[in-house]
């Protein structure tokens, strides 16, 4: 079936455009501001002169900015919340840690029994606190994009695809007459369908709660209204579905004038257990009370009601059957099943699944894609706090040269503090990447999902590696540069 695609617009590419400004605003002009009243001398005494106001308040509006620009992305409320929430409190977060963390590591380490690199890069850490805390954090915050697009890749895609997998029912046949149930079980048997929910389906409407009449007026819900306009899909079964959970109360099996409530239109219509619900089925009032509340995955693409009783049979109540199953792949059987069951009506649902499965493979070659630009995006923040301090580095490093400490030990000094940096980023970044995970899981895309405790340890491993990784690079001339030749900058 050909579908007709909206055209094409300027929106992305002034969206575009817009974040792309915003960002340059923010991280771009108060560097320039501060340039532009930078007083001469500061070019021949580097202590005149500091940080303007004006600077940290452009900064500040910049970044209100993206937090605009990120809820606007999303086009959700919930998710730009937890997207923008997420991470301010992850830079809040990793910059009191890492301070807490610098400040306990002179502690930690014994200067009397530790190897001499140690004791240096830990000196060299705590020496410069303020830097720290900076690379940490810009280190955590690059790590958490990364460590949750990985997350999002693997574990809650995953999850995703799980809720409708590739043997998911695919047709749903409704109208099957009490006394054609048998032999349509049978045809689907022989056609060589042996999976497949089967369930009474009863048309009800909801007309009084707890003895007293309901309207749609009685409620300012628009979903509320609708729910009470129409007629419900109810049904009976003696045992609850095997792809619904009871979170509340008890399904027992048998039991007379109980019904079992979906969780989500109790939420809706403000129902709970206990509460007494009468339906009007075919001109019959049937009254019963909620003993069990049901979360129904309604992804799954299987059979799920909003209502059901507890019991195997209903007498007196007029029904149909419904069937949900995976068709076998032969021409020509659902117009044979029609043909010797002419009533019923076949609801074919394979091009909507085709359709999902398509899309979710979308989504993962994207997420894939962008993957790499925030790898990029990641290595650059690396890269950027890394060489922050080179020449404080540098000039360190010359006078340590000067007083007889050897090349290799520099080294050590400088990879132990490198990888201590990205080991205690990666770390904190993996931590709160489950946390924004799990909440996107739980909050937004509805699944219940935990991460492996791998994760953790994974995302350390990754932050020293790649902070190494920078460091080597942005510091790499560091140690070959001439001692006297780094004083001499030092001292101009």
């Amino acid at each position: 079936m050909n579908a007709v695609l909206p055209a094409a617009s300027l929106w992305p590419v002034l969206f575009g455009l817009g974040v792309g400004l915003t960002l340059m605003f923010a991280f771009g002009l108060p560097p320039v501001l501060q340039l532009s009243q930078v007083p001469p001398l500061r070019v021949i005494r580097r202590d005149v002169g500091g940080f303007k106001p004006v600077s940290l308040a452009v900064l500040g509006v910049g970044m209100a900015g993206f937090a605009v620009l990120l809820m606007a992305v999303s086009r959700d409320l919930k998710l730009g919340g937890i997207a923008v929430g997420g991470f301010a409190a992850a830079v809040v977060l990793f910059a009191a840690l890492a301070w807490l963390a610098v400040k306990a590591l002179r502690r930690l380490v014994n200067e009397a029994t530790a190897p001499r690199w140690l004791v240096l890069a830990t000196r060299q850490i705590s020496a410069r606190p303020a830097y720290a805390v900076v690379q940490v954090s810009s280190l955590s915050v690059g790590l958490l994009a990364l460590v949750l697009l990985v997350l999002l890749r693997t574990d809650l895609i995953s999850s995703w695809q799980k809720a409708t997998p590739p043997d998911a029912p695919n047709r749903f046949v409704i109208n099957v007459l009490p006394e054609q149930a048998e032999g349509f079980q049978q045809a689907l048997k022989q056609s060589g369908v042996q999976k497949f929910d089967w369930y009474p389906m009863i048309r009800g409407r909801l007309v009084a709660v707890n003895g007293k009449d309901v309207s749609p007026d009685d409620y300012a819900e628009d979903r509320a209204k609708r729910l009470v306009d129409r007629e419900f899909n109810l049904s009976n079964a003696a045992e609850p579905p095997e792809h619904n959970l009871i979170v509340g109360g008890a399904w027992k099996a048998g039991e007379q004038g109980a019904l079992s409530v979906e969780e989500g239109i109790a939420d809706t219509l403000g129902l709970k257990l206990g509460d007494t619900l009468r339906f009007d089925i075919g001109g019959i009032q049937n009254e019963a009370k909620i003993t069990s509340l049901r979360k129904v995955d309604w992804a799954s693409m299987r059979a799920n009601f909003f209502v059901m009783y507890p019991v195997a049979n209903l007498p007196d109540v007029p029904a149909t059957y419904l069937a949900a199953y995976r068709a076998p792949d032969r021409p020509g059987f659902d117009n044979a099943l029609v043909h010797e069951f002419p009533n019923i009506t076949n609801v074919d649902l394979s091009a909507t699944l085709q359709q999902v499965q398509t899309v979710l493979g979308q989504v993962i070659r994207a997420v894939e894609f962008l993957f790499g630009f925030t790898l990029a995006a990641g290595l650059v923040v690396l890269f950027a706090a890394v060489t922050a301090t080179r020449e404080e580095r540098a000039r360190e490093f010359a006078i340590m040269r000067a007083v007889g400490a050897r090349g290799q030990l520099l080294r050590q000094v400088q990879r132990a503090e490198l990888a201590g940096v990205g080991l205690l980023a990666g770390f904190l970044a993996s931590i709160l990447a489950v946390a924004v995970g799990w909440a996107l899981a739980r909050y937004v895309f509805d699944f219940n999902w935990s991460a492996p405790l791998w994760v953790p340890l994974a995302g350390a491993v990754s932050g020293a590696l790649l902070a190494l990784a920078a460091g080597w690079w942005g510091l790499r001339e560091v140690l070959r540069r001439p001692v006297v030749d780094t004083l001499r900058r030092a001292a101009q």
